[in-house]
């Protein structure tokens, strides 16, 4: 097999890689620093009317963003996926060519696709569930479950006797309702993410401890607590245990905002699938059974209009806001940061990865003053991170799921990203494991 790195490779957005010149595992968008977003309005490094199918790992943007593109450059092949991820990818695409068309407009370039692209795309889409044997052409492909967000996936491809592990994203567990990810073993060669592989993360319940106290602290100095949270997962991980605590009476009583349409959409499809046994735990089934709306509790408002969101503004603190983008790099979370960022009795808390270059890692970092919307605005509300709510393993996390590969695989591809982690755990790999671990560079080919 010839692989090809075509994205992922020294960065955390922007997944993509090809086998043999014709089939793809994932396509992207390239998100964080202006470089990586001009890599977007580019052409694809491949012959894509050649490409026969695209497989999926997840529906994260960075994983999925470009398959419209590729479809409006020519690409007619297959696109497999998990249901879930299929549910949740129209969603997401055509959240993000909303935000991708302006982005093009304010720099006077054309859009990457519309969202015609994105209706010719999902015809195209078809859905493979865990563990179920997929033929492309010479390979076999098989869909494991990666235990990062619902429906998420690794992927293994084999031919000529050789199987190689696409990690996808792989989850923090156990999760609050999701199944763990499954155990691999006896794969050849493997792609590893690594966005936290120099970090470890809080456990579980000392993450839901932290929560509760910075819902208090924010709460009893009447103050707003903005969380930005990605639409997908976090969003839903909050409100489940957020659940637990106002229903325990363990946190004060203050109005929850759900502000983000896309997230309101986003937890339809986790109620379409919460008593699935293949993606749902059995104890949050058993919880549904028991007629606990796992993401709903007393306090708890969505607004999905803009009108909605505004009247925000009007119900006096102490509330608790949960709004897009996970990253501060757009949606409604900067009208709420614009206004309480200032607020000394105000708290932003970040759960989840901020890559490098974005305005929520610039504020997580301890800049002073910030622009939004072309407005210099100062911060002085108290800054919060939990870790332990990313969706995405840790160091040890990893290295535990890699551990039951070692004695089989040849070479580790350490990718998807920031470089010093990326450093940092192929380092671990070769001490602890005894693999050899390869940061590839974009465009490097290898053949397997």
């Amino acid at each position: 097999m010839k692989l090809k790195f075509c994205g992922g490779a020294k960065s955390v957005t922007g997944a993509n890689y090809l086998i043999n010149d014709s089939v793809l595992v994932d396509c992207g968008l390239n998100q964080g620093s202006n470089f990586l977003e001009k890599i977007n309005f580019e052409p694809f490094p491949y012959d894509v009317k050649n490409i026969k199918a695209v497989l999926i790992t997840h529906a994260h943007i960075d994983h999925i963003g470009r398959l419209p593109q590729l479809y409006k450059a020519g690409f007619r092949g297959d696109v497999f996926s998990t249901p879930p991820t299929k549910d949740f990818a129209e969603e997401l695409l055509l959240d993000s060519e909303n935000v991708l068309g302006k982005e093009a407009r304010d720099r006077n370039k054309e859009p990457i696709y519309d969202i015609e692209d994105i209706a010719g795309l999902m015809r195209l889409w078809k859905t493979i569930e865990y563990h179920k044997n997929l033929k492309i052409g010479e390979l076999d492909v098989e869909f494991l479950n990666a235990g990062h967000i619902l429906g998420s996936s690794c992927i293994s491809v084999s031919s000529e006797g050789k199987r190689i592990i696409f990690s996808g994203d792989l989850g923090n567990s156990p999760a609050p309702f999701i199944k763990d990810g499954d155990k691999i073993e006896n794969a050849d060669y493997v792609l590893m993410e690594s966005a936290y592989g120099d970090r470890l993360h809080e456990n579980l319940e000392s993450r839901k401890e932290l929560l509760e106290d910075f819902v208090e602290e924010t709460v009893k100095s009447g103050g707003t607590l903005m969380i930005p949270a990605f639409a997908m997962e976090r969003t839903q991980e909050l409100l489940f245990e957020l659940n637990e605590l106002v229903e325990n009476g363990r946190v004060p009583k203050a109005p929850v905002f759900v502000d983000s349409p896309l997230a309101i959409k986003l937890t339809s499809v986790y109620k379409k699938y919460s008593q699935d046994t293949k993606y749902f735990r059995e104890e949050a089934i058993d919880l549904l059974k028991k007629g606990d709306a796992i993401f709903n509790f007393p306090g708890l408002r969505t607004t999905l209009t803009t009108e909605d969101s505004k009247q925000i503004n009007n119900i006096s603190p102490p509330k608790i806001i949960i709004a897009g983008s996970g990253m501060s790099q757009g949606g409604r979370i900067l009208h709420h940061e614009m206004r309480y960022l200032p607020d000394p009795k105000s708290a932003i808390l970040f759960i989840g990865y901020q890559v490098g270059g974005s305005l929520g890692r610039r504020i997580l970092d301890g800049e002073k003053w910030v622009k939004i919307y072309g407005e210099e605005i100062p911060v002085k509300c108290k800054i919060r991170s939990i870790a332990g709510y990313s969706a995405h393993a840790d160091q040890r996390q990893l290295l535990d799921w890699l551990r039951p590969m070692r004695l089989s695989a040849k070479k580790v591809f350490i990718v998807q990203g920031e470089e010093e982690g990326m450093l940092v755990l192929a380092q671990k790999v070769r001490d602890e494991l005894a693999l050899e671990a390869v940061i590839p560079s974009i465009g490097e080919e290898f053949m397997l």
